[in-house]
């Protein structure tokens, strides 16, 4: 598999990270939750490939991905945020996938939010929301992508918390054995982590030791 796409459209959605509008080659398949691998079409480039989740769902006529900038890497995401429409990319196959399994609780630390997007669309679209809830977890409330959006779609079963910033009507800890045990009746049910690499291992552990069983989490 190996498409070159261009960018169509660009925009901040927080201070830090950009919804990006490709459009979508025919005959890419690719389920909610899946990445792509890219890579930037310019020379010396071409072979460096990077994940990064779709939020656009599998009928839609274009590509959407929502990526955060970190400048202190200098890396891919630098490089992202740099580009303009009528650039392209490279898209050279599908990594993994964070598969929707049945109704549960969502839980994301920052960016780890962009294959739940894609999901939880998908479930809007089908009429099937009920019985899923998230967790939300930024450093502030500027950190928070699509706030509004993921308000609307689940109502009181969203809860964000910041981890550096106090704010009414928002909860401000971060989501530990604690925060799960306030937050959750039912531990056998299913559960989807995404977030930075100790996050995820923490929270893996603490739905463990809480009663989950670890075929119930799917994670990423």
């Amino acid at each position: 598999m190996q498409y070159t796409v261009e960018l169509l459209f660009e925009e901040f959605v927080t201070h830090d990270t950009k919804r990006f509008i490709f459009e979508r080659p025919k005959g890419l398949k690719i389920e909610p939750g899946a990445a792509l691998l890219l890579a930037l079409d310019k020379p010396k480039l071409r072979d460096d490939l990077h994940p990064f989740t779709p939020t656009s769902l599998a009928g839609d006529k274009v590509l959407e991905f929502i990526i955060k900038q970190y400048p202190a890497h200098h890396g891919m995401t630098e490089k992202l945020h740099k580009l303009v429409p009528g650039d392209t990319v490279l898209i050279k196959g599908i990594y993994g996938a964070l598969a929707y399994k049945g109704p549960g609780v969502f839980i994301a630390g920052g960016t780890g939010i962009t294959p739940f997007i894609a999901i939880l669309r998908q479930l809007r679209k089908e009429g099937k929301l009920k019985g899923n809830s998230l967790l939300f977890s930024n450093k502030t409330h500027a950190d928070i992508i699509l706030e509004r959006e993921l308000r609307h779609m689940l109502g009181k079963n969203c809860v964000f918390t910041l981890t550096r910033e106090s704010r009414p009507g928002y909860e401000n800890e971060r989501i530990d054995a604690k925060f799960l045990k306030a937050r959750i009746k039912n531990f056998r049910q299913r559960f989807y982590v995404c977030g930075p690499p100790e996050f995820v291992e923490n929270i893996n552990a603490f739905l463990q030791k809480a009663g989950a069983k670890p075929e119930n989490i799917a994670f990423d």
